[in-house]
């Protein structure tokens, strides 16, 4: 992928300089962007995995609502929500084809009837397995021909990051 191929309007870098939009205000160094790359290799990620998880019927928000139930237990669906830093109601229709499928659960609180806890059913078991899978062989292509201590350090930096955006 070059790396001017997500610019909003697809006019590229050079194209931007030569047209004169700099006495605009329109420049911007894209390339020399910390985020810029990081959203680019986020997009990347997700991408793959989609392209993973499709021949299994699963899509990269589903994979995440497992993967967030399976780590931190039943979530009111608000709080799923905001983990996966989506709007509550974009999760209600992700929710929905999950719960047709039968890999989860809707149940009111009782401590709050407006509220749906979201939990895994035992059925997801086996799609959860294979999410498993797709990820690891995305994770290891995402990687390739990083030392483990790049790998490491990336890890860290990026934690970071997150950090200091949190």
């Amino acid at each position: 992928m070059k790396a001017d191929q997500s610019l909003p309007s697809e006019v590229s870098i050079e194209e931007t300089k030569a047209s004169g939009d700099a006495g605009l205000g329109l420049e911007y160094d894209f390339e020399e962007s910390v985020g810029y790359w990081m959203v680019l290799a986020s997009q990347a990620f997700q991408k793959a995995l989609n392209d993973e998880l499709a021949p299994h019927g699963l899509t990269f928000r589903q994979c995440q609502v497992l993967g967030w139930l399976v780590l931190k237990g039943p979530l009111p669906q608000f709080e799923l929500a905001t983990h996966m830093m989506i709007e509550p109601a974009t999760l209600v229709g992700v929710l929905d084809r999950m719960e047709r499928e039968q890999w989860i659960k809707r149940t009111v609180d009782n401590a709050d009837r407006r509220c749906k806890k979201i939990q895994v059913n035992p059925q997801a078991r086996a799609i959860w397995k294979q999410a498993i899978c797709c990820a690891r062989r995305v994770r290891a292509k995402a990687v390739e021909g990083l030392t483990d201590k790049q790998v490491s350090e990336l890890k860290k930096t990026l934690r970071v990051v997150l950090g200091n955006l949190s």
